[in-house]
């Protein structure tokens, strides 16, 4: 699966800190590998959109636009943050 990051997801990501940027570059380089991989929980979260997310750590979550076989993260934040956005989506 190809991925890209939006504009919006590379600000998000550039203001949090520096332990949960470098988790999520971990996250990510793991993801490449095995998008399913269950540690991930890589799932559909949107019934009328191909909106999916992952985990990023146990506190911080992302989101992306699923497009045939590639992913346009556009959202990365805390957990809270996911949860409200969700109710939204």
């Amino acid at each position: 699966m190809k991925s890209s990051v939006t504009n919006t997801f590379r600000q998000q990501l550039g203001q949090l800190p520096a332990t949960v940027r470098k988790q999520a570059t971990k996250t990510y380089r793991l993801w490449r590998f095995d998008p399913y991989h269950n540690s991930f929980q890589f799932k559909k979260v949107s019934q009328r959109q191909p909106i999916y997310s992952a985990r990023v750590g146990i506190n911080y979550r992302v989101l992306g636009l699923l497009e045939e076989d590639h992913i346009y993260w556009f959202w990365i934040g805390t957990h809270a943050e996911y949860d409200e956005l969700l109710q939204r989506l």
